[in-house]
């Protein structure tokens, strides 16, 4: 199939030309004509699956078609994308301005915390039809009224689980009462825990389409996997040693916190080797810049947690480093699906020590296959044991907050180290205040958004729904 079969206007689909993308993925294939019918939506997705176009492209249409047959005051908000992370909302942004370069009536915006709020008032009072939004900024300015969702048509509820995650599910409760009630929505999320299926039961009309695709405990086969047994005062210089390879030509390296990624960074630039972190307490200026150096090239090490490197999109990613082992082995998925997109190679390593030997079982459970150990390393050591993918003696769990899953509002468990656990302190060089989701109240200027790991999508250039998440193959 191709995307000239979707019975998408011509502007469309020669924006989609103009980027090289002829081939849907899955979520695409199922969701554009239900979404184009005017059905809600139910959407379990994932990285790499194309889901942003699954939604923009349809929307762009849906807007552009009722406004040449029905009279809409210029400039009034008629699509909302609510979203957790100013990264995922950037990129939804780009997608809409890219898909929709050919309809120029259709004006979007993205509004975010960590930064003044002026510039996103101005575009506001302008006038836009798309609203893309994280919720603590969305509130504040509601709360300020500059905000009005009476108009809204379409409704997309971006990345649900992380919203709960991220303790942000009463923030969309105080939103969802402002919306008009014959509104159509799309509700997407990677996983579907209780609380995210009476949410999406709450807000969604009675028997929307479900679409369901990638699930979550599949791998890439173009990812080659490998872990390396490690003692942990030994990970630095480890990852010192491998960066000596010319082949890792850009990498992404995962860290659980944001103390670690700053460690990382700093660790790597005694050994002359430039690296950038991305993380909840840099500024927004610092993050879409070092993001920037990273996507261009000039920088080949990005050091993130997996909150703040929600929406990362970056082609050609050959690598992805675990400098740290996730202790959700979702996350591990997740990460690793950054690599090894649209049908090309990629490499995904993991540093294991002692103590993270339960999470690399709880991976290899998960995903159902051995992850090799790489035996030839200068750094290998008897007392980390490989992890066998059945049987062995039992393995004991951390304790403490190493071995939880991390609290609403925080990145990682580890309190102590100098990281701050809230994405909240006040950035560097932003004009506005990240605070904690438990903590803002919608008077707060500027309020801030936390950041998590991301499943970003949009088109893949493969049509494989593990592809590149921006567009379908070329």
């Amino acid at each position: 199939m191709s995307f000239d079969e979707l019975n998408l206007i011509e502007p469309i689909l020669r924006a989609l030309h103009e980027e090289g993308y002829t081939t849907p993925t899955p979520i695409q294939q199922q969701a554009i004509p239900q979404v184009l019918e005017g059905h809600d939506l139910l959407g379990i997705a994932q990285t790499g699956t194309g889901k942003t176009a699954a939604f923009t492209v349809p929307i762009l249409q849906i807007l552009h078609q009722t406004a040449q047959v029905e009279r809409h005051a210029p400039g009034r908000i008629r699509c909302l994308v609510l979203t957790p992370t100013r990264e995922l909302a950037i990129q939804i942004g780009e997608s809409f301005k890219s898909y929709g370069r050919h309809l120029p009536k259709l004006r979007s915006t993205v509004i975010f915390g960590g930064v003044g709020q002026h510039p996103q008032v101005q575009t506001l009072k302008r006038g836009v039809e798309v609203l893309i939004a994280t919720p603590g900024r969305l509130l504040d300015l509601m709360s300020q009224g500059f905000v009005d969702l009476r108009q809204v048509e379409v409704f997309v509820l971006d990345e649900a689980d992380r919203m709960l995650d991220m303790g942000f599910i009463h923030d969309i409760k105080r939103i969802l009462p402002k919306l008009p009630t014959s509104r159509q929505t799309l509700f997407f999320s990677a996983t579907m825990p209780g609380q995210i299926q009476e949410l999406a039961g709450s807000i969604l009309r009675p028997n929307p389409v479900k679409v369901a695709v990638t699930p979550v405990s599949s791998t890439a086969e173009t990812v080659t996997q490998a872990v390396y047994m490690v003692d942990k005062n030994d990970k630095a210089d480890l990852l010192e040693h491998v960066l000596q390879d010319k082949n890792i030509r850009r990498v992404l390296v995962f860290t659980r916190t944001k103390h670690g990624a700053d460690k990382v960074v700093k660790t790597l630039a005694k050994a002359n080797i430039p690296a950038e972190a991305i993380h909840g307490n840099k500024s927004q200026n610092h993050r879409q810049r070092a993001l920037s150096n990273f996507k261009a090239g000039s920088t080949r090490v990005l050091v993130a947690t997996d909150i703040a490197a929600r929406g990362i999109d970056v082609d050609e990613l050959t690598h992805v480093i675990n400098y740290e082992i996730p202790n959700e082995p979702e996350t591990y998925v997740h990460r690793i699906g950054r690599t090894g997109r649209a049908g090309a190679d990629g490499t995904a390593l993991s540093f294991c020590e002692d103590e993270e030997r339960a999470y690399l079982q709880d991976i290899q459970k998960l995903i159902r296959r051995q992850v090799p150990v790489v035996q030839s390393h200068p750094y290998a050591t008897s007392a980390v044991q490989p992890v066998p993918l059945t049987g062995g003696p039992p393995i004991k769990r951390p304790k403490g907050p190493a071995g939880r899953p991390a609290r609403p509002g925080r990145e990682g468990g580890q309190p102590g180290g100098g990281g701050r656990g809230r994405e909240g302190q006040r950035p560097a060089g932003g004009g506005g205040r990240e605070a904690s989701p438990r903590s803002q109240t919608s008077s707060q200027a500027g309020r801030g958004e936390s950041q998590r790991n991301p499943a970003s999508g949009g088109l893949s250039r493969g049509g494989s729904g593990s592809g590149r998440g921006r567009g379908g193959s070329r």
